[in-house]
């Protein structure tokens, strides 16, 4: 969020999690990314990906071209989260931990 580590999203065999970075949270005043995720120090839990992200994945023309380039389902949302979300419009980009 704005170039800062806001949280974490990750994919288990039980769905995806999303919580907030502690370091964030004890920040000046932080921000929500999302108002469907608001700031909490408990995780946000969802056996499909979480709307706010589903919603930054492409649709379309655009998530055709994203399944032939990087050889992705569209099943694979965090796959394509991964691929097509690091430089997103706003103030929220997700970028590989590693």
């Amino acid at each position: 969020m704005h170039d800062k580590v806001a949280g974490y999203l990750v994919e288990d065999e039980n769905g995806y999690t999303f919580s907030y970075d502690a370091a964030y949270l004890k920040s000046g005043k932080p921000e929500p990314i999302s108002l469907t995720l608001p700031i909490s120090d408990n995780p946000f839990v969802s056996k499909t990906m979480l709307p706010f992200f589903d919603g930054l994945i492409p649709e379309g023309w655009l998530l055709g071209i994203a399944e032939k380039n990087w050889k992705l389902k569209e099943s694979d949302r965090m796959g394509l989260l991964l691929a097509c979300c690091k430089d997103c419009i706003g103030a929220v980009s997700v970028h590989d931990e590693n």
